[in-house]
């Protein structure tokens, strides 16, 4: 789907102070702050959205700088910005104005780094609720996000259970399989097994050779082996053999010039406790005590996330539905082609 003059709505970049936030491992921290993109009518039903890893809260953008749901989300799109408020947040422990490990500590004068408290996706979504009861709001009437974002949609469905009407959870499970866990921890490992990356104590993500190795493995699982065979095809490459040797590397350049090593490390760990059902008699209770629409999107081969799972989990809330969607672009199918499931977004937005 084009973006249709994203620009032509109200759109304002912000943050919010939450004050002091005590996180699940009982650790607290003052003056946390949340930075978030706020688009559409003010007095609109209220669409939150909630961002994937490396993600962060410009998810509609502007013009010149389109947001990363940008299309999806905007003035004629599926989440129509002349008829909803769409709030997005950057997550606590992120890297994009909210608190997290390169914010400063206000106690210490020094940046967090590694002595940052441990944050779970439950935190995440608790930060948000303070938050989002600080800029007056305290319903909501859609939450929708991907991957980690789809993560955070799970997790407000049963921490606040009446505070929205639909969910809307893509390319994510109610639990982070240990497949996924296994290419997190290879991530991780190259990123702290780097001589530059000092205990978390780098000078500059430049210095991190480790991170681009961490990227370039997630994106080999984010894409299908059929996407990279159609769009490079063996094609060689002046700089490397090939081009998807050159795409790849061009990844791991790029992730270190938007986003900080730790907080990356952080976020990853926090995925890796995905489970809606710890601490509550297992997935499978808890995805039957939704009181929201939950309606769930899986993508063709998405190794991460696979569509087995999310249809087993989608039989268990009382009201809801699945779309498993055809692509080649297999995890980052959330990402990309709007025209071929945004209408399943639209229509359900609209059937309530």
């Amino acid at each position: 789907m084009s973006i249709k003059n994203p620009a032509s709505h109200p759109r304002t970049t912000q943050s919010v102070s939450i004050g002091d936030f005590t996180f699940e491992s009982g650790e607290k921290l003052t003056q946390v702050e949340l930075a978030y993109e706020r688009s559409g009518p003010t007095d609109a039903p209220i669409v939150l959205i909630c961002h994937a890893l490396t993600g962060n809260q410009t998810a509609v953008g502007s013009k010149d700088e389109p947001g990363w749901w940008a299309g999806l989300i905007g003035n004629g799109c599926p989440i129509d910005t002349n008829r909803y408020q769409v709030i997005t947040f950057n997550v606590l422990g992120g890297c994009h104005g909210s608190t997290g490990p390169a914010s400063i500590n206000p106690e210490t004068g020094k940046v967090f780094r590694q002595s940052f408290p441990k944050v779970t996706i439950r935190d995440m979504v608790h930060a948000q609720y303070k938050a989002l009861h600080r800029l007056g709001i305290t319903e909501v009437y859609a939450i929708a996000g991907g991957s980690l974002g789809g993560m955070q949609t799970y997790e407000w469905g049963l921490l606040y259970p009446d505070f929205m009407e639909q969910l809307f959870i893509l390319a994510a499970t109610p639990y982070l399989s240990d497949y996924g866990i296994a290419f997190n921890h290879i991530g991780a490992r190259a990123i702290q097994d780097d001589p530059s990356f000092k205990n978390g104590n780098y000078l500059s993500n430049e210095d991190l050779q480790g991170f681009e190795i961490a990227r370039m493995t997630g994106m080999v699982t984010y894409r299908s082996s059929t996407l990279f065979e159609k769009r490079f095809d063996r094609s060689p490459s002046e700089k490397t053999s090939y081009e998807i040797q050159s795409y790849l590397d061009y990844q791991g350049d790029k992730i270190k010039e938007r986003f900080d090593a730790n907080s990356y490390l952080y976020l990853l760990e926090a995925m890796n406790n995905h489970d809606i059902g710890r601490d509550r008699n297992g997935w499978q209770n808890a995805a039957s005590k939704y009181k929201a629409h939950v309606h769930t999107f899986s993508f063709e081969h998405d190794l991460l996330y696979p569509d087995e799972l999310i249809r087993q989990f989608s039989v268990y809330p009382k009201k809801g539905s699945h779309h498993q969607i055809s692509t080649d672009y297999g995890h980052d199918g959330f990402l990309v082609e709007f025209d071929h499931w945004g209408k399943w977004i639209e229509q359900k937005l609209k059937s309530l």
